[in-house]
C-alpha cells in the first residue's frame, strides 16, 4: 500500500487509478460505466483536476487531505479520477508518479481533427463568449506539446486550459512522456471507434486491467456529455483541416509507433494520406455549425 493510502482516514478513500485522457474522447462514458461496478466507489466529481491544479504547493502536497473521497460502502476497493487533461498537462504525470508510482493509467484516444472540432463545439455550446473557430485555431497555435503552463500574468490558467485545443492532439509526444514516467504495463490504451463499436469488450478489457471481476452484465452504452447538436459560429474550411493535419503529421506517426493503435480509419490519417478530401470532412463538420 502506498504512503498516501495508508494515511487515509477510515471513512475516506485515496484515489488509486486514473483515466488521464483524452478530452472529448469518450472518457465520461467509460468512467461512468466503471463507477457502476460494485467494487468501485463513485467519486463526488468525475474530473477531480488535482494534478493539473497550479494553486497546489507541489513541493509539499498533502495528498491525504486533498486527494481523497468518501468511501460509499465497505466493499469498495477502487476510486478513479477521470481528468482527461492529465495526459496533456505539463508536469501532471510527474506529480502522479510522485503520488503513486504504480498507479494504473487509462487513456482513450480519438482522431485528432475530430477531437479538436468537438472541443471547440463544447466551448461554444457552453458560452458564446469563447472564440469562434478561426480564433480558436490561432490563439495558441502550438506545433508541439507545451512543457510549461504560462504564468497567470501572461494568461489566465483557465483560458489556457480551454484554448490549447491543438496541443491536446499531440498524442505521440504525450505517450512518449508518459512511457518515460510509468512502465508500459501500467497503461491501458483504448480507441474511441473501437470502444463504441464493441463497448462490452472494451469494458471487459478495462476491468481486467484494473484487476476487477467482470460485470455480470455490462451496463448499456450511454454517450455522456455528447455535446450540442449545433452551435453558432464559423465552420471549419478544408484548408483549415488540411493545415492542422499537417501540423499533426509527424506526431501521429510517433503515436502509431508507440501505441500500436490502428489509425487507418481516422480522418487525420486519411487526409494526410490523400484518401480523404479535407473539404469533405469540413462539410461534415459544418453540419454542426449554424
Amino acid at each position: 500500500m502506498n504512503a498516501s493510502a495508508a494515511a487515509t482516514p477510515p471513512g475516506e478513500m485515496a484515489y488509486n487509478y486514473a483515466v488521464v485522457g483524452v478530452q472529448k474522447g469518450g472518457t465520461s462514458t467509460l468512467a461512468v460505466t466503471l463507477n457502476q461496478h460494485r467494487l468501485v466507489c463513485q467519486p463526488p466529481d468525475k474530473e477531480r483536476h488535482y494534478f493539473d491544479d497550479e494553486t497546489v504547493d507541489w513541493s509539499a502536497p498533502d495528498h491525504a487531505r486533498d486527494y481523497t473521497a468518501p468511501r460509499r460502502a465497505p466493499v469498495h476497493q477502487l476510486l478513479g479520477d477521470a481528468s482527461p487533461t492529465y495526459l496533456y498537462w505539463p508536469h501532471a504525470l510527474e506529480r502522479m508518479r510522485a503520488y503513486q508510482p504504480d498507479m494504473p493509467l487509462i487513456a482513450v484516444f480519438r482522431d485528432p481533427l475530430e477531437r479538436l472540432f468537438s472541443h471547440w463545439v463544447m466551448l461554444r455550446s457552453r458560452n458564446l463568449e469563447w472564440p469562434d473557430w478561426p480564433d480558436f485555431l490561432t490563439e495558441w497555435p502550438h506545433t508541439s506539446l507545451p512543457d510549461e503552463v504560462p504564468s497567470p500574468d501572461e494568461v489566465r490558467t483557465m483560458r489556457w486550459r480551454h484554448m490549447t485545443g491543438i496541443a491536446r492532439g499531440f498524442y505521440g509526444e504525450q505517450l512518449q512522456r508518459g512511457f518515460e514516467l510509468f512502465p508500459r504495463q501500467q497503461w491501458l490504451l483504448l480507441e474511441l471507434r473501437q470502444m463504441l463499436g464493441d463497448f462490452s469488450a472494451t469494458v471487459e478489457r478495462t476491468t481486467d486491467f484494473l484487476g476487477l471481476p467482470r460485470f455480470e452484465q455490462v451496463p448499456p452504452l450511454r454517450n455522456w456529455h455528447a455535446g450540442a447538436e449545433q452551435v453558432p459560429g464559423t465552420a471549419p474550411t478544408g484548408d483549415d483541416l488540411a493545415r492542422v493535419a499537417e501540423v499533426y503529421a509527424r506526431d501521429l506517426a510517433l503515436f502509431e509507433e508507440l501505441s500500436g493503435i490502428d489509425t487507418s480509419a481516422w480522418p487525420t490519417r486519411l487526409v494526410l494520406d490523400g484518401d480523404l478530401d479535407p473539404a469533405e470532412l469540413a462539410a461534415r463538420f459544418a453540419r454542426k455549425v449554424r
